[in-house]
Formats: C-alpha cells, sequence, structure tokens
C-alpha cells in the first residue's frame, strides 16, 4: 500500500489507476481517502441546510441558492447563484463544501459542469470540473457523499443517445480537491430520479424511475427497488431491498445509522405520495414505516444533520415552497418548518452535517 497525496488528501491504494486528471490512485475495485492536513480537522458543520437550483415557477430554471438552519425552525434565506442555471442536477457535499454536478440548463440543453461553494459563508458557487458526459436527473434528492468521496450515479442522457436513455454510469470526486470526476462503476439497475440516504460508509439509492424504451427491462416506469454503494471501494451497485410503494422522484435524509425516504410518485398516472420509511443504512432490508408529511408530493429537495431531516419544495401537481421536518432517531409524522423563498422542485441538495457528518 502507498499513500497518496491529492492536495490535502492522502489516499492509500494498491496500484496506480486515475481518479482525477492527473492524478494516480487504485484501478482494482478497492481504495480508501483519507483526509489530511488542515482538512483533516473537521466540526458537525454549521447544521445548514442547502436548496440548490432546480426548476421554479413562474420563472422556469434558477441558478439561486438558498438555506436554513436545520436545529431551528423558519423560512430559508438567500445564499448565491450557481455558475449556469440548471435542474435535475446531483448535490454533494461535505461538512465544508458543497457540490453541484450536470442537469438540464436554463438553455435546454444537458451540461457537463460541477459547481462548489463554501458552506459557512454565503457567495456564489464556483468552477470545480466536468462530469464525463452531459446528463440529468441523477438522484432527486439528498447526498452520495460523505466526508471524502461524492458518487454522481446513473441519469438520463439526452444529449447524443439515440434514443435518449437511462445510463449506468457511476462516477466520483473527492470533494475537497477540484477536477473532472473519474469512473467508480455502473448502476446495476438503470434508473434515475432517486432519492439517496447515506452513511460516512454507505450510500443507499432509493426508487427511481426507469424507462420503458430500454432495451430487455421488463421492468419499467416507477422504481421500488433499493440499491447501495460503498464508498471505499470501487464497483457496480448491489441489491438493498424493497421500498414499500413503487416511488420515482422521493426525497431521503440520514443521520449516522438510519435513512428516512419520503414522498414520491407511484404508479400510473403518478399520484404522489406522503409516505415516510426509514431504514437502517448498515443492514439490508425493506423499510420499515416512519409516517406521513403534511403534502403528498416528489422531486423536492431534502437534507438533514444528525438529528433532523427536512424535506423541502417539490410538485403535487402544482410547485411547493413548504418546509416540513422529522426527528430521525423517532417516528411519526412530519412538522411545519417553514418555506422557501421560491416555489421549485428537480434540482440538489446539501447539507454540512448530514449522514453523520462531524459525529
Amino acid at each position: 500500500m502507498s499513500d497518496l497525496k491529492i492536495n490535502n488528501i492522502t489516499n492509500r491504494s494498491g496500484d496506480g489507476g486515475p481518479v482525477i486528471a492527473g492524478v494516480s490512485t487504485v484501478a482494482t475495485s478497492a481504495f480508501m481517502v483519507m483526509p489530511s492536513g488542515d482538512t483533516a480537522i473537521r466540526g458537525a458543520g454549521s447544521g445548514r441546510g442547502f436548496i440548490v437550483g432546480g426548476n421554479t415557477s413562474p420563472a422556469g430554471t434558477t441558478n439561486s441558492m438558498e438555506y436554513v438552519t436545520i436545529a431551528s425552525t423558519g423560512s430559508a434565506q438567500d445564499f448565491g447563484d450557481l455558475t449556469v442555471q440548471r435542474m435535475q442536477t446531483q448535490g454533494l457535499s461535505n461538512s465544508v463544501r458543497g457540490v453541484c454536478a450536470g442537469g438540464l440548463g436554463g438553455d435546454n440543453n444537458d451540461k457537463t459542469t460541477i459547481d462548489y461553494a463554501i458552506l459557512s459563508s454565503s457567495g456564489g458557487a464556483v468552477d470545480f470540473g466536468d462530469i464525463s458526459n452531459a446528463r440529468r436527473t441523477f438522484v432527486g434528492a439528498g447526498q452520495a457523499s460523505n466526508n471524502t468521496i461524492g458518487i454522481i450515479a446513473g441519469g438520463y442522457d439526452n444529449s447524443d443517445i439515440s434514443p435518449a436513455r437511462n445510463v449506468s454510469m457511476v462516477e466520483f470526486i473527492i470533494i475537497d480537491t477540484t477536477g473532472n470526476a473519474s469512473d467508480f462503476g455502473d448502476m446495476t439497475h438503470l434508473t434515475r430520479d432517486q432519492g439517496v440516504a447515506s452513511s460516512t460508509t454507505r450510500a443507499v439509492f432509493c426508487g427511481g424511475y426507469n424507462e420503458p424504451s430500454i432495451v430487455g427491462y421488463s421492468d419499467y416506469g416507477p422504481m421500488s427497488r433499493m440499491q447501495y454503494m460503498t464508498f471505499a471501494t470501487k464497483g457496480n451497485s448491489e441489491d438493498f431491498g424493497q421500498l414499500s410503494i413503487r416511488s420515482f422522484g422521493p426525497m431521503a435524509v440520514s443521520s449516522a445509522t438510519r435513512g428516512v425516504i419520503a414522498g414520491g410518485s407511484n404508479v400510473s398516472p403518478f399520484p404522489n405520495t406522503n409516505v415516510i420509511e426509514f431504514i437502517t443504512i448498515a443492514t439490508l432490508g425493506n423499510p420499515t414505516d416512519f409516517g406521513d408529511l403534511s403534502v403528498a408530493r416528489r422531486d423536492g429537495f431534502s437534507t438533514s444533520n444528525s438529528i433532523r431531516g427536512i424535506f423541502a419544495g417539490g410538485y403535487n401537481p402544482t410547485f411547493q415552497n413548504v418546509i416540513d421536518f422529522v426527528t430521525i432517531a423517532s417516528t411519526g409524522n412530519a412538522s411545519d418548518f417553514g418555506d422557501l423563498l421560491t416555489l421549485r422542485r428537480t434540482g440538489a441538495s446539501w447539507g454540512d452535517s448530514h449522514g453523520g457528518l462531524g459525529d
């Protein structure tokens, strides 16, 4: 095993495959990335949750960002702007940075752009790098990230593929660096519009949507399937369990041990649901009933600290600005938190203390 420093990251690897442009790390299935230097000393973050970009009413696609302080209640506040307007994008975050990858731009073109922002202070996002091909509708809500790795999973490619279709591609970034995304593996089951709950070791992708045009897939439409990936091991997703209902566009939040999945749309003609369920992230299996959202909806935003989960915005059958919260370790119906500044759906979510970050 050799130690490889990437900016303030030390990567313990076995050989020399690429991680980001100009940097070598493991080409086999296993790797571990360890923080070093001043990024190794992290607190629990400021306890903020972020709502990033998306589709707004009536303006269309936006680049605006809002935030809430998760431990309190109240309406969201302005944070700044992304470098470009986009919706159907994926959010990743650690306790210092939020990252936004891909999506459908305000010019109606899919993007490869990756931006990042420093979560402790308001301001605009700056360039991080690019994903390998332009695509959108990766993970509907939640963050597939720990304090080091961010996973960019699946999505829908409408740019240069005929017919347009879901893709299995999974890429990753080292959140504290900058550079282009690199290959991680594949989604075993093609899907888009998933929710994701993550701990410091594992990301669980929940539900989603399979295109009926995919050759060889008899199982299409909203999905109940859950898949997981382990941050320390490159490779394909593995089966985790099944949601109680088929759901695309669900929201998901997490503590260090528990994931909570909420809302989404069910079978044709896609009625929205208010169902909330929970899983133990370290244990394979089906979820257990948790309670209900205040408003049934899909395509919302979700983030958390180690205690509370926030579900914001979404669609049913109009754009929403409602914010609900739950206490992750308990069960029960969601309670009112406040409102977003903007009616919006299908953007990215960040949280500086989600999934046990800083615990």
